[in-house]
């Protein structure tokens, strides 16, 4: 495996315990829209061996000294993927997985994960919130390994951190240009963080979209600042080196593309289901469904697209 970019800008953080199941350096894709506009898209739906998508590089992280035996819980919505891939990778190094679940609107490709993460993990089913972080902080109580909704930690933040710098690398080298902005869904905030501090480390100007995907309260831009500083902080105090910080011009928010509730399909954008088939990839309606038409609707200079869904998934 090629080292890190983050690790080369930072070779102190090589000290702390990383997992290696991602595929790096993932491709970017040009797509011809038919208005003769190009978008970019970041294919980390290939991240993964087994499944791709945002949360591999996060988990890679927050996984990296589990031990054969220990047990590990998370919470999540009923279709998580983010629950699924962490019990996907946690289980062949031996960790015993608990999802802790609750209810939420359902679409075809959250099924799907549903479906999967029952032969992957122990699932306990809470009707509300609350209850399931009440289930959760008893499994933590009796000494399993935490990891919060989403995954959304200064330390997980380190793998989209790794993923800008990646991409800065790419634009570097050629394979694409400097895009104006970089659209990605909006859910507990982690990759939006990362993604914003490492466009900030690398010195690129680029500002993240945000497309908000989850209520209000979750989606707040002074939350996902707040988790970006965080974790610059962590690098800085590891590092020993200043890290820049992310203001708050450095994301936006976008909040059309919700459609009322988490995981409700987005009526009306056909553009997104053309680009989905002459680009030949495969989107959800919880999440890349809504940021691609967000990134759609981007009309002036170059956007770039973060296809954090892999679609594997719905196979």
């Amino acid at each position: 495996m090629p080292e890190l970019p983050l690790l080369r800008r930072f070779p102190a953080l090589a000290r702390l315990a990383r997992a290696s199941f991602g595929v790096y350096p993932t491709p970017v894709q040009r797509i011809a829209l038919d208005d003769g506009r190009t978008l970019l898209v970041k294919r980390d739906d290939r991240s993964g061996t087994t499944i791709g998508g945002n949360k591999v590089r996060g988990l890679e992280w927050l996984l990296g000294n589990v031990r054969s035996g220990e047990r590990v819980v998370t919470v999540g919505p009923r279709g998580s993927t983010h629950a699924l891939i962490t019990a996907t990778y946690a289980r062949p190094l031996g960790a015993d997985v608990t999802v802790v679940r609750w209810n939420q609107e359902m679409n075809d490709a959250a099924w799907r994960v549903a479906a999967r993460l029952k032969g992957a993990a122990r699932i306990i089913d809470a009707r509300w919130v609350p209850a399931a972080y009440l289930v959760a902080a008893a499994q933590r109580a009796r000494g399993a390994r935490w990891i919060p909704a989403g995954g959304a930690t200064p330390l997980a933040v380190l793998g989209q951190v790794n993923a800008a710098l990646e991409l800065a690398q790419q634009i570097g080298d050629g394979e694409c240009e400097l895009p104006e902005r970089l659209v990605v869904p909006l859910g507990t905030g982690g990759t939006a963080a990362g993604l914003a501090l490492g466009l900030r480390v690398a010195g690129l100007g680029t500002q993240v979209v945000a497309v908000r995907v989850v209520p209000r309260i979750v989606g707040r831009l002074g939350r996902v600042v707040k988790l970006a500083n965080a974790t610059a902080a962590l690098i800085e105090r590891l590092a020993g080196e200043r890290v820049p910080r992310v203001r708050t011009d450095d994301i936006r928010v976008e909040h059309t593309y919700y459609a009322g509730a988490y995981g409700r399909p987005l009526a009306g954008y056909r553009a997104a289901d053309d680009v989905e088939r002459s680009a030949g990839v495969r989107l959800d309606d919880t999440y890349s469904r809504k940021a691609l038409a967000a990134a759609l609707a981007q009309r002036d200079h170059l956007t770039l697209f973060w296809l954090t869904f892999d679609g594997r998934i719905l196979d």
